[in-house]
């Protein structure tokens, strides 16, 4: 869950992001930029990353900040789940990803689970939309939300992706280990609930 502090790191740098968009005056300007900076040390003290990545990390956010979108696919074949080994932790998740600009959510991970899989799906239902900080994930510098769409194979194959080195179908109680900046296994659960009672409306914090 959510941690005190990162609630307030996160607080800050989207208060001082809010004032350093909107605001004119210089000695504000200086304010917000100090405000953030003191976001930066609060990241750098309780979770080890360098202060530098932190600080180029907030400074690429532009502009009033709000919640991004985290999308992931449930595409199910003979009561296992389509799960992905990524390259960065060699660890296992959902297929999907941050959404692109210009693209739906359905249209999202329909390109995600192509380009991780191999496999040429359709979305067919949304399950979820969850807040990550309302679930078991580590700590994350900003505030995600993940959208979890069910989908059906209608083509491809297994293959590899640019980020991804294994393409497998897990059943519930055999789960890999996960990766859980992506996806936790009380997620994947409430997903096999979607598998067993199809008539399931869609979850949502």
């Amino acid at each position: 869950m959510s941690l005190k502090w990162l609630e307030w790191a996160k607080r800050i740098q989207s208060l001082s992001q809010s004032g350093l968009t909107f605001s004119k005056d210089v000695f504000d300007l200086e304010r917000f930029e100090e405000l953030r900076q003191i976001s930066v040390e609060i990241m750098e003290e309780h979770t080890g990353v360098e202060m530098q990545k932190i600080k180029d990390l907030f400074a690429a956010e532009k502009g009033y900040q709000t919640p991004k979108m985290d999308v992931r696919g449930a595409v199910f074949h003979q009561g296992k789940i389509l799960m992905v080994r990524e390259n960065i932790d060699n660890k296992w998740s959902l297929p999907g990803g941050f959404c692109d600009v210009g693209l739906s959510p359905a249209e999202n991970i329909a390109k995600e689970i192509q380009e991780e899989s191999g496999f040429v799906v359709v979305p067919t239902k949304m399950l979820a939309l969850l807040d990550m900080n309302k679930h078991p994930h580590p700590p994350q510098p900003f505030h995600y939300y993940k959208l979890f769409i069910q989908c059906e194979i209608v083509g491809g194959e297994a293959t590899n992706g640019v980020e991804t080195k294994g393409v497998e179908f897990f059943p519930e109680d055999g789960l890999p280990e996960l990766s859980v900046n992506r996806n936790v296994e009380s997620q994947l659960q409430l997903l096999f609930e979607f598998e067993r009672n199809p008539t399931k409306p869609t979850v949502f914090d």
